[in-house]
């Protein structure tokens, strides 16, 4: 997949979860709540980079959405490792 591909495709889940989170209603309310923290530049500056987005707060707010409605999925499937028995037909 060519490199400008990929970085849609990265912006384009970015944009989702913000639409996740505000079908969730996360995003409704006044913007009271102040966030911060003193982070290593490198690791800014990289989000930044990877994602287009130049604005702290919304770097912020991007990354707080995709942790607020992140799929179980990876971590649920691992868990059932073993749940069904060896001796199950499934007709392969």
């Amino acid at each position: 997949m060519p490199r400008s591909e990929q970085k849609a495709e990265k912006r384009d889940r970015l944009k989702e979860a913000l639409i996740v989170a505000e079908e969730k209603g996360l995003l409704r309310g006044a913007r009271t709540k102040v966030v911060r923290g003193r982070m290593p530049e490198a690791l800014v500056d990289r989000a930044k980079a990877r994602t287009g987005i130049k604005s702290d707060t919304k770097l912020l707010e991007i990354a707080l959405a995709n942790l607020a409605v992140a799929d179980d999925y990876a971590e649920w499937l691992l868990l059932q490792r073993g749940v069904v028995t060896q001796d199950v037909d499934l007709e392969f």
